[in-house]
């Protein structure tokens, strides 16, 4: 399993090295774009990081422009993260990388392999990620108070 996560950030490490970033500026995006609109308190729990790290972390992809970070309508204090246009198309490029990866390996596991997979990694979550794994994201930009489908 070891190896397996080592290949798998191996295959996206010259998309990395190009765009100047790294693993832990790649775990804030594919966060982000999984679940838009988190605090930069919800997003150092989920990550598991010290607030020191997320915050040079956070501090570099904000200056590059990958990030937006905006003030809460109720709480100004808070601060809602989400990734910008610049941020998104790098996201999905290199997580596109990883995807084709995925998906040879998926390929050749077959159908029930996978499945068995998926389950076997769900057994290993902690109830805390399994909860927030089942939150969906919410449909409300709490900047703005709207759905981000503008509703």
């Amino acid at each position: 399993m070891v190896l397996a996560w080592r290949d798998l950030g191996r295959v996206i490490a010259p998309a990395l090295d190009e765009l100047a970033l790294g693993t832990a500026q790649y775990r804030v995006l594919q966060m982000l774009a999984l679940h838009p609109h988190l605090t930069v308190g919800e997003l150092q729990d989920v990550l598991g990081v010290a607030k020191q790290s997320l915050a040079r972390t956070l501090g570099e992809l904000l200056e590059r422009q990958l990030v937006v970070a905006k003030p809460g309508r109720q709480d100004r204090r808070q601060r809602f993260l989400a990734l910008t246009d610049a941020g998104q198309a790098i996201e999905a490029r290199l997580f596109a990388v990883q995807r084709e990866r995925l998906v040879s390996a998926y390929r050749e596991a077959g159908g029930n392999a996978v499945l068995g997979f998926r389950q076997v990694l769900r057994g290993m979550l902690s109830e805390e990620s399994r909860i927030f794994l089942a939150s969906e994201p919410s449909g409300t930009d709490p900047v703005k108070g709207k759905m981000r489908d503008g509703k």
